[in-house]
């Protein structure tokens, strides 16, 4: 049994896995090593976010007499042209330095050819806990038993492996309100924003349209942030065109509910979305892009959203999106689904690929996509007032 030392001491700082995750994930995003067991097994790991040839250097020596190996995810060893279907650890040339590293991380091609090893469960949560970063899902990693890791006696922290995938249910569990206040917005709508908090440091936001009634199903979306759609109105998809017609369908319905989520780029984070965009110019699709570079081709999980829904009192929604994951994320979490509404944005020339890729390949219900599509090509169009009337035009 805990004595009462023990029950207060995980009340104040959290059991010791908690802490050990979240002391990782702050190492893993400063680029710093964290060592990772599994039962008998204790990984050296670094991330390669941001390597760089003393970084490289200091790591390898840490690491010596050992070569590092490379842990990718399954998904990054299949564009690679390798067998997976998890993780895999490839063997390091003689010669590697950061750019091979980061070319066989990052780059749509690679001009390397490697066998994939099986990893055992550590280098697994190492994936999982970088993923859960948002940084580069790869890293290096080491094997601790030949190493000489105490004749350096760096500062590390020890993270168990089991802990990391029980690390996002505990922080959805921690989810409180943190603050709330009315904001009224310029298309006139009057809202009031809750915002919550959970341990990773996130700060997903409900924004209440005028007064819900909760008794009822309540028109709710789900809304992934999107700084470059939502804040600087990118043309390359539709998140801010969304958005904003959520808002408005909500006020025309006499209320509803926003939750607008720390979900960058399907779950993957902001850089990580400029780098698939850089695949996307490449020729990849979204899709693909994702999946190029080490992650799903859709990293979001909703536990986060029943969660708030459950602390605002709303157990019946009426679901204001085009995808139907969503739809079976929040039913199999408990939450009752009465009803669907679309939300069909603006086409244009630069997100058209972009919403085909969404409706072929991830079943997002975009009927006016296809009547597009048959209508034929969209023309480029100017960056003018005009050119936003012609593109609204295209939606129904």
């Amino acid at each position: 049994m805990r004595n009462g030392k023990d029950e207060l001491a995980s009340v104040l700082f959290g059991t010791s896995e908690q802490v050990g995750v979240g002391r990782g994930l702050a190492e893993f995003r400063a680029g710093r090593p964290v060592l990772v067991t599994s039962g008998r097994e204790t990984l050296l790991t670094l991330p390669v976010e941001g390597l760089d040839a003393p970084r490289l250097a200091a790591f390898v020596a840490l690491c010596a007499p050992m070569r590092p190996r490379l842990v990718i995810t399954a998904s990054r060893a299949r564009s690679l042209g390798l067998h997976a279907t998890e993780s895999v650890a490839l063997d390091l040339p003689a010669d590697f330095d950061a750019t091979t590293i980061l070319t066989l991380v990052a780059e749509a091609k690679a001009d390397h050819t490697f066998l994939a090893e099986p990893v055992g469960a550590a280098a697994i949560a190492a994936i999982d806990l970088v993923k859960l970063a948002q940084v580069l899902p790869a890293v290096l990693v080491a094997d601790t038993k030949l190493l000489k890791i105490a004749e350096f006696n760096p500062p590390m922290v020890t993270v168990e492996a089991r802990a990391v995938a029980r690390f996002r249910a505990g922080a959805t569990q921690s989810l409180a309100i943190a603050g709330e206040a009315h904001v009224p917005l310029d298309s006139g709508v009057r809202t009031r924003f809750v915002v919550f908090r959970d341990e990773f440091g996130d700060d997903p936001v409900a924004v209440i349209v005028g007064t819900p009634d909760l008794s009822k199903p309540v028109p709710v979306r789900l809304h992934s942030a999107c700084l470059t759609g939502d804040v600087f109105g990118s043309r390359r998809c539709d998140c801010g065109d969304q958005l904003r017609l959520a808002l408005t369908r909500l006020q025309e319905a006499g209320g509803g509910i926003i939750l607008y989520l720390a979900q960058e780029g399907r779950g993957v984070g902001l850089a990580n979305k400029m780098r698939t965009y850089k695949l996307q110019d490449a020729g990849l699709d979204t899709v693909d892009a994702n999946t190029t570079l080490g992650f799903n081709d859709d990293e979001r999980e909703y536990g986060v959203a029943v969660r708030m829904l459950q602390m605002l009192g709303c157990a019946r929604v009426v679901l204001l999106t085009n995808n139907p994951a969503k739809l079976d994320g929040l039913a199999k979490a408990g939450i009752e689904i009465t009803g669907r509404m679309p939300l069909e944005a603006p086409i244009n020339a630069d997100n058209r690929r972009y919403l085909t890729a969404k409706a072929s390949r991830a079943g997002h219900q975009l009927g006016h996509l296809m009547d597009a599509l048959a209508q034929g090509p969209v023309e480029p169009l100017a960056e003018t007032p005009e050119s936003d009337a012609q593109a609204a035009r295209l939606a129904p």
